[in-house]
């Protein structure tokens, strides 16, 4: 079983839309959904934006379904320049920019028996990249790269140069990071997605409305047939 988790609802109804023989199951006043995604089994789960909720999904969702990898999905900012609106960014690093210990001689985002960096499952991150290859008529960019996380929707130009520059970043959200620094302690595979929804520009709180459900159809599209790929 895989688990997938999804940071809002709109992200996690277009993979819900994709699956078959779908069961819910209350814990902690959390809905997960298992089910089928081409043969596959998996358990889908909406997190709430945030670190916090993040950690505290992916941690029950390892305690209860002992899923074999994660798969978290979602929409960010693009942080590059060659990212364009529903483009995509497979975080092959995740960072947690807002993470500030250099007081203690410790780079920013470093974080203790964790590090400055996680990295996402080499395999997962390659299957991924061969599903994308296999969609038909796909009209969006792939980029692997470094997704910094933090509590903050970030609009601010300013802030956006200022976590590229620090750490080489394609995109900017808010749960990748803390989903990665839990697998890793627990010693779950794990590969964070993302579809980019808007660019920090000092209104891309529209932007973000305007083409989330963009972002989150490109994201199902590559989560379907990924299992397809895992179903073979």
């Amino acid at each position: 079983m895989y688990g997938i988790i999804a940071a809002m609802n709109e992200e996690m109804v277009e993979i819900k839309n994709i699956m078959s023989k779908i069961e819910e199951k209350k814990i902690y006043e959390l809905t997960f959904f298992t089910g089928v995604i081409n043969n596959v089994e998996v358990v889908l789960v909406e997190a709430g934006v945030g670190k916090v909720n993040a950690s505290r999904v992916t941690q029950i969702l390892i305690d209860k379904f002992n899923p074999k990898a994660i798969i978290n999905v979602g929409s960010a900012a693009g942080c590059n320049d060659e990212l364009e609106i529903g483009d995509i960014v497979i975080g092959n690093k995740l960072v947690q920019h807002d993470f500030d210990i250099t007081a203690f001689n410790h780079p920013k985002g470093y974080i203790s028996n964790v590090g400055q960096f996680v990295e996402s499952d080499i395999n997962l991150i390659n299957e991924i990249k061969q599903s994308i290859k296999n969609i038909p008529n796909q009209k969006f960019n792939v980029k692997v790269g470094t997704i910094a996380s933090g509590d903050i929707f970030c609009t601010d130009i300013k802030m956006k140069n200022k976590i590229k520059e620090k750490f080489d970043a394609y995109a900017i959200e808010m749960e990748g990071a803390a989903i990665a620094q839990v697998c890793k302690l627990d010693n779950i595979p794990f590969v964070i997605i993302r579809s980019i929804s808007d660019k920090p520009n000092g209104k891309n709180a529209i932007t973000f409305d305007e083409f989330l459900e963009k972002a989150s159809k490109n994201c199902a599209n590559i989560i379907n047939e990924f299992f397809y790929f895992q179903a073979e």
